[in-house]
């Protein structure tokens, strides 16, 4: 007890004594202002680095402190940041500390100030700051050299995205200085007259190799001189992804990663990032000299639990990853090899690999995929060291692709890649019977069959028929009674079906050639083998008036398939169905028909496919009476009929129903061609009876009838309507699709219409088109065409038959000359002796009067083209010459006869002159002058008397026709003699002659022997 006492009484005494101490240490301040300040600068990485010491340490011991760093730029004043520097200080020792700037250390002076205080726990509260250090100015710019502009910083590194400030110096302020961020200016802060910064925030990566910044100074329009910097802008560092380890032989540790974006520069700025892979059990690290694998050895010490840590690092940032796991889990095997397969028949093959052997007792698990036919199949086995798999219910025929690949079946980690190899398998006899159907034309005497076959699905039609032994009969030849020919598959005639002749899946190889063997059931010890080459898929048979059945087998080289038997009966297929129309949707055609009575093995309904016109079928079951049609090859806008067949159990087909209908219907085309009729002042009757509406892409409802008028209102039915360009117009709806005809009336006389007419569906109406215009007559122009209408016809009428009887009215109205040597009047000279009366020649006619008409000057005679003359003066009072005969017994004139001829003058011919030409007894002197004899009067005749066609001019006379036998007569036209000269008897007929008016006649000689000539105007002629 003595002992606790004086321990405690020691032990209160030695607490008194040390608070007494420390009483006597916070009564006395310590120096404790930091001293010594010296502060560097980096111009690479633009930082202040500050050193100083801390003198009289109480007791030379360690002691934490806090020292607050101020800094000012340009003046003391302009504090630019304050902050706080914590660490253990001993006595005596030198502290370091540094400072990054954002403003480049060349671009402004700086100033660096330090203060301290105790912060440890040896030391009771309170503490007290010490006073500051005396400013440290720091100032660059005394160091630039030679210049008046300088641009910071210089090839500073930073990372994508962060800010950047940049400054100039310019040491002639008169300067102007404009400053550019890869060619685009960029606007700064001044921060005395010398200098301007410029902050650039988030600055993006341009490219590896820098981005150039430059600034220029001019004084005017002079430069005095560029200087510019390149800003290295880094990609940021990204953390390796997908950070994985793994051993396929328990040897290697092969760790692989995702490095993500280089981060690389160019000019050596900054190579592409580093990794490091560091171990924490083994406390190892190894350098990757790979930027995405790395491998690592392990040890023999039985370590299997790993922790490792890869670390990616460049000059700007740093990044790691760290995984842990047990090295049995992370095994990745490698890959099987020497894929075989053996024993492959029709349906079964054996497959073998072998695998790289690990440690003992270890179990592979194993994954097969095979693939064929479009199907994937996949089996897992489990194997120790090679593996073998037996591959069984292959198709015949077919090619396979088998891959394996394995893992480890104790702790699965992962897959290896595929092994595999392809093998086919051998051929087998087809085991399903082709899919048939035909289609049958019946013609006078016989049937035109073309048979189609395709595949035979038993899921999707009527039950397969067992291979009929009437089929295998040796098949007899018939002679023309049976023909087949072998045809391709036409697109464009919709007479074979598209798809392969049998699948492969029931083929069971390559198909060579089909059997199709014909059996006349009236018959039965006849049939017929037609063997058709592969690919066809179609035959055509005629056939006569008999019912025959129809066996088809596909074949390749093992053997035939089952075979398809059909039934084409006696009698024509030429039953009448009517057609129904539906409604197809975009999953196909609903169809649907009515149960057949009787004992029916199945339907088949039948279409063709558009735009390829090809044949299809559809097969399906006795208990069935309804399906959907769906394909691809459904077209909208087109036009599919349908015709649905009934099976019997003699299997013969029979025609149910018939549908019609569009999957999805369109407007209308085209419009139809309307033509005008019946045109009158209050009505017109419109009409397009050509128009087609089978063609179209949907049925046709009816017609719309629109009808444009100035009075804008609409007639009875119409009704008013808008059409797609907002005009106003009138419309009218006819619902029968047959009816292509309408009337519009209740018109206005002298009106102007537009109309056009367009059909419509449940899609719509047909396209736009221009209006056509119509305009209604008068009333009175209508009464005026029905009056001239038949006046027209009429006169057609007889022009027709006028032209038609043209020959019998020339030969009535204008008779042909007569011919002299057919004339006659030979008969009716009976004082000729004679017998053989002729006619006389030109050398045998003495002419005894020629009439000549001598017109004034001045006068113009159209002789020929018109009847009378263009233009004359008044015409004076004609000549009379006679020439008096020189015959000595001549007595005076005698009889004569006259024939008319009025060929030779057109004015002759309108006066009537042939006729007796009045002669004086006696002629007067001054016609003696015209006298001449009949060489003159054949010269004259010679005288170019055909050219009568133009005018002749005055003083020219044209020719008259006189005849030898006419019989001249005294006095004129107005008085005719009393006591005419009894004309000379004229013994023979002498010849006509035509002289011309100008004939210039000479006296007349004793021996001339000359008739007279009388000389008159045209039209002066008597009778």
């Amino acid at each position: 007890m003595a002992l606790f006492v004086v321990f405690q009484t020691t032990f209160f005494l030695t607490l008194l004594s040390l608070r007494t101490y420390q009483s006597e240490v916070l009564a006395e301040r310590l120096p404790l202002t930091p001293v010594s300040l010296k502060v560097s600068t980096n111009s690479i990485h633009q930082s202040l680095h500050l050193q100083w010491t801390v003198h009289n340490l109480p007791y030379h011991q360690e002691l934490k402190m806090v020292f607050q760093i101020q800094i000012s730029r340009i003046e003391t004043s302009n504090v630019v940041w304050v902050g706080n520097y914590s660490t253990p200080v001993k006595w005596n020792q030198v502290l370091h500390w540094s400072w990054e700037s954002e403003l480049p250390l060349e671009c402004a002076t700086h100033f660096v100030r330090i203060k301290s205080v105790i912060d440890d726990a040896s030391f009771p509260e309170p503490n007290f700051w010490s006073n500051w250090s005396s400013w440290e100015e720091v100032s660059v710019q005394d160091y630039l050299g030679r210049g008046t502009l300088f641009v910071f910083p210089k090839d500073k590194l930073v990372e994508e995205g962060s800010n950047v400030t940049i400054c100039y110096v310019s040491r002639n302020i008169q300067n102007n200085v404009s400053c550019y961020l890869e060619g685009k200016q960029i606007h700064g802060e001044q921060l005395d007259p010398h200098v301007t910064a410029f902050n650039l925030n988030s600055v993006p990566f341009i490219r590896n190799r820098g981005t150039n910044i430059y600034c220029e100074a001019s004084q005017g329009n002079v430069s005095k001189g560029i200087e510019g910097i390149v800003l290295f802008v880094s990609k940021v560092l990204e953390e390796p992804k997908d950070f994985s380890c793994e051993s396929q032989d328990f040897k290697t540790l092969h760790c692989t990663w995702d490095p993500g974006t280089d981060t690389a520069l160019g000019w050596s700025k900054q190579p592409s990032q580093s990794y490091t892979l560091f171990e924490s059990f083994s406390g190892e690290k190894k350098l990757c000299t790979h930027k995405n694998w790395c491998n690592w050895q392990i040890t023999q010490d039985s370590q299997e639990m790993y922790n490792f840590t890869l670390i990616a690092e460049n000059y700007l940032r740093k990044r790691s990853v760290n995984i842990l796991f047990n090295l049995t889990h992370r095994v990745y095997l490698m890959n099987p090899f020497s894929v075989n397969f053996e024993n492959v028949n029709a349906t079964n093959a054996i497959m073998t690999w072998k695998v790289h052997s690990m440690r003992n007792n270890f179990t592979y698990l194993c994954q097969i995929e095979l693939h064929g036919e479009g199907k994937m199949m996949q089996y897992d086995v489990s194997i120790n060291v090679n593996g073998e798999y037996f591959l069984s219910e292959l198709e015949p025929a077919t090619e396979y692709m088998a891959r394996v690949r394995c893992a480890d079946a104790s702790h699965f980690w992962k897959w290896t890649e595929w092994s595999g190899q392809n093998f086919t398998t051998l051929e087998a006899a087809p085991s399903e019977a082709p899919d048939v159907w035909r289609s049958v034309n019946s013609e006078p005497g016989n049937h035109t069959v073309t048979l189609f076959w395709k595949n035979f699905l038993p899921s999707r039609g009527i039950p397969l028929h067992p291979f009929d032994s009437s089929c295998n009969r040796q098949p007899v030849l018939i002679g023309r009674t049976f023909s087949a020919t072998s045809t391709q598959a036409s697109p464009d005639s919709c007479r074979a079906q598209g798809k392969d002749p049998l699948s492969k899946l029931h083929a069971n190889g390559k198909i060579l050639f089909y059997n199709v063997v014909v059996e006349n059931l009236d018959k039965p010890s006849r049939s017929e083998l037609r063997s058709i080459p592969a690919p066809a898929n179609s035959t055509k048979l005629i056939l006569d008036r008999c019912s025959y059945q129809i066996c088809v087998t596909a074949n390749n080289s093992v053997g035939a398939s089952p075979a398809s038997i059909i039934v084409i009966s006696a009698d024509p297929e030429n039953k009448e169905v009517e057609e129904e129309r539906i409604a197809g949707t975009e999953g196909g055609f609903s169809l649907s028909w009515k149960p057949q009575p009787g004992d029916v093995i199945g339907y088949v309904v039948d279409w063709c496919d558009h735009p390829q016109d090809v044949l299809q079928w559809k097969n399906v079951g006795p208990n069935t009476t309804s399906t959907v049609i769906s394909t691809d090859a459904f077209r909208p806008g087109v036009r599919y009929d349908f015709r649905i067949y009934g099976l019997s159990t003699k299997r013969i087909a029979c025609l149910l129903e018939k549908k019609t209908g569009y999957s999805q219907e369109l407007a209308p085309s085209d419009n139809p061609h309307v033509l005008v009729d019946m045109l009158t002042s209050h009505s017109f009757t419109l009409s397009w009876k050509d128009y087609s509406t089978e063609s179209q892409p949907g049925f046709i409802q009816g017609y719309h009838v629109y009808l444009k008028s100035k009075a804008r209102q609409c007639h009875p039915r119409f009704q008013k309507a808008v059409l797609s360009d907002g005009s106003e117009c009138c419309r009218y709806k006819i619902d029968n699709p047959e009816e292509k005809a309408l009337i519009v009336d209740n018109l206005k006389p002298e009106s102007f219409y537009e109309f056009f007419v367009t059909p419509f569906t449940s899609a719509g109406e047909g396209p736009n088109a221009t209006f056509t215009k119509v305009t209604t007559p008068d009333e009175h122009s209508s009464m005026l065409i029905r009056i001239l209408l038949p006046m027209v016809f009429c006169v057609l009428l007889i022009m027709i038959v006028c032209y038609l009887k043209s020959q019998w009215i020339k030969e009535t109205c204008y008779p042909d000359i007569p011919d002299p040597y057919k004339s006659s009047i030979l008969s009716l000279i009976k004082f000729k002796e004679n017998p053989h009366l002729t006619i006389m020649n030109v050398s045998d006619c003495i002419p005894d009067a020629i009439e000549v008409v001598s017109k004034p000057e001045g006068t113009k005679i159209q002789l020929l083209g018109t009847r009378k003359s263009l233009t004359e003066t008044e015409l004076t009072k004609p000549n009379y010459l006679y020439l008096l005969p020189t015959e000595k017994n001549h007595s005076g004139p005698g009889p004569c006869i006259c024939f008319e001829n009025f060929t030779y003058n057109q004015a002759a011919s309108d006066a009537g002159s042939c006729g007796h030409v009045p002669v004086p007894p006696k002629a007067p002197p001054s016609m003696l002058g015209l006298m001449t004899s009949p060489e003159n009067v054949l010269k004259a005749l010679e005288k170019n008397y055909m050219n009568s066609l133009g005018e002749v001019p005055a003083g020219e006379t044209s020719l008259n026709y006189v005849s030898q036998l006419a019989s001249p007569m005294s006095g004129d036209k107005d008085s005719l003699p009393t006591n005419p000269v009894e004309p000379p008897h004229c013994s023979e007929y002498k010849m006509q002659m035509a002289v011309p008016l100008r004939l210039a006649l000479p006296p007349p000689t004793e021996n001339s022997s000359l008739s007279s000539i009388t000389l008159l105007d045209p039209g002066e002629h008597y009778r």
